[in-house]
């Protein structure tokens, strides 16, 4: 696969990508080296990483607990500490071996530790690969609401492995999916038409694509003012069924994408109800989500919550809800407004 260059930054793909690793490693200079990793990828995918890493420089691990529940700030707290117990200073490298949790949270550790020292992103789930580590958006939650926190900021470099991904489950393989699901619908329509109608599709053959749009979208706002918000497709609704899910005892968590899945069934609804986005489609749409995602147990008594969720939404501008909207496919808008009943609607919909 051949190189990306982002803003600031190459995204390097396979073998030859350790190879640009080691060069940039030297060119730096880093005093030291520390690898942020949770439990699974501690234990499957840090033997790969060293098999291939080439380095004389010291390397402390640095391991947290997986999942969305520690992606907050008590968590960042307890590697800050870690880190200046083992003499990290201005000049130490932090590279993120794992999948959005860890990025996004890494990058953030390392963009604010001494006022910032360098990060590098090695993600390996799909959901990171394509979407979390690229971009330069890091964060945390702030209780169950997705990413309140963070800056942003830009790695050195991506490496991107798919050998990793044979260390995944084939749940979170899905829930990686739902964002290039997005990418095909805003962006290039293929995408989606070859997920929805080839079940045996190696996806690995749509990650370079998927990178290409996001890196295309972010160069044109790095900072989202604009254009960059289309990324949003299916989150803002998305974000709050993921939120309430997380917070339910009575619910069981879903994954991003399967959430983010959710959300382009509703937004699609709404693209047909304010923009006039084709009902067939919006069928269409359900029907291929409802296929590789199955039904979430989502009711009419859920719904008022998920909409008090979505209003910390960060997009949204003096209490109002903004949407991505489609007029069709690979044709959006950005910043629409949808009254609250149809939101409502939106759900039934997906819940009918």
């Amino acid at each position: 696969m051949t190189s990306i260059q982002a803003v600031t930054y190459p995204i390097h793909f396979e073998e030859k990508a350790y190879e640009e690793l080691a060069k940039t490693i030297v060119n730096n200079n880093y005093s030291s080296i520390f690898i942020l990793v949770d439990d699974n990828t501690l234990e499957h995918c840090y033997p790969r990483f060293m098999q291939l890493f080439a380095t004389d420089k010291s390397i402390e691990i640095i391991q947290i607990n997986p999942g969305e529940v520690y992606k907050n700030i008590e968590t960042c707290v307890g590697v800050w500490n870690v880190m200046t117990e083992l003499g990290a200073d201005r000049k130490s490298l932090l590279i993120t071996l794992g999948g959005g949790v860890i990025t996004d949270l890494g990058g953030f550790v390392a963009s604010t530790f001494k006022r910032g020292i360098d990060f590098i992103n090695i993600p390996t789930t799909l959901l990171s690969m394509v979407d979390a580590s690229v971009g330069g958006k890091t964060g945390v939650d702030l209780g169950v609401l997705k990413n309140q926190i963070g800056v942003f900021a830009n790695p050195e470099m991506i490496v991107i492995d798919p050998e990793y991904l044979h260390t995944v489950s084939a749940r979170e393989i899905r829930s990686g999916t739902a964002e290039i699901i997005k990418y095909g619908m805003t962006h290039d329509l293929n995408l989606f038409n070859q997920i929805k109608d080839n079940p045996s599709l190696n996806i690995i053959d749509l990650i370079h694509r998927s990178i290409e749009i996001k890196n295309e979208v972010v160069l044109a706002d790095p900072k989202e003012k604009n254009i960059r918000k289309v990324l949003n497709w299916g989150h803002t609704i998305g974000h709050g069924v993921e939120s309430y899910f997380l917070d339910s005892p009575h619910k069981d968590n879903l994954t991003h994408g399967e959430a983010i899945a959710i959300g382009m069934v509703c937004e699609a609804y709404l693209s047909s109800k304010v923009l006039g986005f084709p009902f067939d489609q919006v069928t269409e749409i359900k029907k291929a989500i409802i296929t590789i995602y199955g039904k979430a147990n989502l009711v009419t008594e859920d719904f008022n919550t998920i909409i008090d969720l979505m209003k910390h939404d960060k997009k949204n501008i003096g209490g109002n809800i903004n949407f991505v909207l489609l007029n069709n496919y690979e044709d959006f808008k950005i910043d629409c407004k949808v009254p609250l009943e149809l939101i409502k609607e939106s759900l039934q919909f997906y819940a009918n």
